[in-house]
């Protein structure tokens, strides 16, 4: 997913020192028309001219060292499920993608409710606008959740290259930093591939270099020894000359599961990541796409007939419940794109789904009250998200609570 970064945007000059004035600033939410009602530039000028005065101090990560221990961890780490209760939610603010900010404002406002939000920013600077913004324009108050961090990263899909944090023997949290290099050496990476063990440092966390290159996109665990990813996993690591018994050799090492399930993925995504096929809702039910769009009905198909066969690490069979899967999008004419309502977060009782603002938005919404009636269904819209292929899931990392 590397259409829309933090780092390529014709916008850059707004990240240099002199630019990260309140004039300068207000001047860009004016244009880019992202003033609070009622507010001028001049209001929004001064409003954050006084906020420079009055803000907090934001913690920035870029001074700690991007290193992680070598060796596993003295134990494989549990990776509790969705359902279980989360801490934290990364996500990457879009500061220099305008569209995207309405779809960041309400997913942290979702989540603040019932979980802390850290949310990354590429300078201090920032801080100001963004919080007269989520105030102001989205109504997001319960401040107390939301940490604005200092933290440069080269794009926004935070899923893919945040920590990976499981649970060890004592139920003490431990960070899991996997390589981070999916896309071509001419597209800038270091930055979120190194993002990990900057977080991990702040958090005074542990963590744990895994030597093989996996995204938190690719990844779905029950908690109680299941992970279910996609054959994007083989691929990859059989083009280096390992094969799929190496490759889950070297998994147990870092994570504690009996069952490894792997789903075909989508024709011509990019990624090839399970959280565009299907979502965990429970233990024993997934939510999968239908076999409805155009060149990937059969590997939806194949999907959902795999996961109706297959049991997990406890014995049990699924439920597979269809989901609707809108027909191909095409970015700016060429670039197909697959709006999944799989890409979801579950987060201390609530369910963030996306919708693209399309027809299959009310059916997708119906079948999450139906499938989990113990959640609040929270519909986020990603229409603007789906530019570069992913949706809620995608942009959000979660961080599961300590049960020591």
């Amino acid at each position: 997913m590397n259409l829309l970064t933090q780092s390529s945007q014709p916008l850059d000059g707004l990240m240099q020192p002199t630019a990260r004035t309140p004039a300068l600033l207000a001047d860009y939410l004016t244009r880019w028309r992202l003033l609070p009602d009622g507010m001028q530039a001049a209001d929004v000028r001064d409003a954050l001219a006084a906020g420079e005065v009055n803000a907090d101090p934001v913690k920035s990560l870029d001074t700690l060292p991007p290193t992680a221990q070598t060796t596993p961890p003295s134990a494989p780490l549990r990776l509790p499920a969705q359902w279980e209760p989360i801490e934290t939610v990364l996500v990457s603010f879009p500061v220099l993608y305008p569209p995207l900010w309405a779809t960041h404002a309400a997913m942290i406002k979702a989540i603040c409710a019932v979980a802390r939000v850290d949310v990354l920013i590429p300078q201090a600077a920032w801080a100001h606008p963004i919080r007269l913004i989520l105030r102001e324009t989205f109504g997001v108050n319960n401040w107390n959740n939301i940490h604005l961090i200092a933290a440069h990263v080269n794009d926004i899909w935070v899923r893919d290259y945040g920590p990976m944090v499981g649970l060890d023997e004592q139920g003490r949290q431990v960070a899991v930093d996997a390589r981070f290099a999916p896309l071509s050496a001419t597209y800038p990476q270091d930055a979120d591939d190194s993002l990990p063990t900057r977080w991990a440092a702040a958090r005074g966390m542990p963590v744990h270099a895994l030597p093989l290159f996996t995204e938190g996109g690719n990844l779905w665990s029950d908690g109680a020894g299941t992970l279910i990813m996609s054959d994007e996993l083989v691929e990859r690591h059989a083009e280096m000359g390992l094969t799929l018994a190496q490759v889950e050799s070297a998994m147990h090492q870092y994570f504690a599961f009996d069952t490894l399930i792997l789903t075909p993925h989508l024709w011509r995504e990019e990624t090839g990541h399970v959280d565009l096929v299907c979502k965990l809702a429970n233990a024993e039910t997934l939510l999968v796409g239908a076999p409805t769009p155009f060149r990937n009905a059969e590997r939806l198909r194949a999907a959902a007939d795999q996961l109706r066969s297959v049991t997990n690490a406890a014995g049990s069979r699924y439920q597979v419940i269809p989901l609707p899967m809108p027909q191909v999008y095409l970015n700016w004419g060429i670039y197909p794109v697959w709006r999944s309502y799989t890409n979801a977060l579950t987060v201390n009782g609530r369910v963030l789904v996306p919708t693209f603002n399309i027809r299959e938005d009310e059916t997708a919404l119906r079948i999450y009250e139906q499938t989990m009636p113990a959640h609040a269904i929270v519909p986020i819209p990603c229409a603007a998200a789906a530019n570069g292929g992913g949706a809620v899931h995608c942009l959000t990392k979660d961080i599961p609570a300590a049960q020591a």
